[in-house]
């Protein structure tokens, strides 16, 4: 396939993840807008009053983004040629570090494990140089922060945007594992109008999110495109059709973060057709902390190495 059709299908997949955190981050309004329906249909409504189980969820979702910064874990993403398919074409993970503004992504194995020793030591010594740098206090620090809280801002800012997006409709419990989850449908307003390029998507997309009753975090969000999506100045699209879920599970008390999210996006650029179908696995989430305390790991590992390494 072409560059520009791989370049087209990458940008694709971008707006696919804008998508889920868009669809994540609407989770809070259906709360807050769904209490009537939830009576009407004789299901007991979660207690409190809603602008307090609003501020909750609230809380909680900004906290699940600010946090997740300061965690490791290991993304193992498959790609298959259509969503159906039962084996992938190929297999990508990824060691995820928390570096202060950034994450670092250290390459492995299929099987989870470091490619090989002197692979190992070598991302690990540019991430230790990585993370010196950033706990120095210059110019370019100073603007690598400003970058990440930029990011994080304009995805608060959405939560904004979306209460006026969407239409929830309550439609029941449903019960994963020992957990009761209330399950919304996701409509877009028609009286919306989006302000932006992003909260354009809000018109494009249907679905259902599910709740967790007790802690009020998002356990699970699906969605579809209904209808085609132009990107790139309209040189290309993602089709109707196209579809996106994650599923979240509390990784640590109190907290609940992704484990699983799956993107089956078709479309094209120009005349050449694309296809995006991924899965992709979170697991061995491990808290890290900032980057003075990310160095000391780094640098315990790369000890460990070195002694372990043979003499000559």
């Amino acid at each position: 396939m072409p560059a520009f059709s791989s370049r087209c299908g990458r940008r694709a997949l971008f707006w696919a993840r804008q998508l889920v955190v868009l669809a994540v981050l609407l989770s809070p309004f259906a709360f807050c807008a769904l209490q009537v329906g939830a009576q009407e249909l004789s299901t007991a409504p979660p207690s409190g009053r809603p602008g307090e189980l609003f501020d909750r969820v609230i809380t909680n979702q900004k906290q699940s983004e600010t946090t997740l910064d300061r965690y490791e874990r290991i993304q193992r993403t498959e790609t298959r040629k259509a969503g159906a398919d039962p084996r992938p074409t190929g297999t990508k993970v990824l060691r995820l570090f928390p570096a202060g503004p950034a994450i670092d992504k250290i390459p492995l194995s299929p099987d989870g494990k470091p490619i090989s020793t002197q692979s190992c030591r070598t991302e690990l010594e540019k991430l230790e140089k990585y993370l010196v740098w950033v706990m120095q206090d210059g110019p370019g620090q100073k603007e690598a922060y400003a970058k990440a809280q930029r990011r994080r801002k304009e995805r608060f800012d959405l939560i904004e945007a979306t209460h006026q997006a969407f239409l929830f409709t309550f439609v029941g419990r449903e019960l994963r594992a020992d957990r009761i989850l209330l399950r919304y449908t996701m409509e877009p307003n028609p009286k919306y109008r989006p302000t932006s390029r992003n909260t354009t998507l809000f018109t494009k997309v249907h679905g259902v999110i599910w709740v967790d009753e007790q802690s009020s975090q998002l356990a699970k969000v699906e969605g579809t495109v209904m209808d085609d999506i132009s990107l790139s100045l309209f040189l290309a699209k993602v089709y109707k059709g196209s579809h996106f879920m994650q599923e979240r599970y509390e990784i640590a008390p109190g907290l609940w973060e992704p484990t699983f999210e799956q993107y089956d996006f078709d479309g094209r650029k120009f005349l050449m057709p694309f296809s995006i179908h991924e899965r992709t696995f979170y697991s061995n989430y491990k808290l890290i902390g900032p980057p003075t305390a990310a160095i000391e790991a780094v640098r315990a590992k790369l000890s460990k190495l070195r002694a372990e390494a043979p003499a000559h």
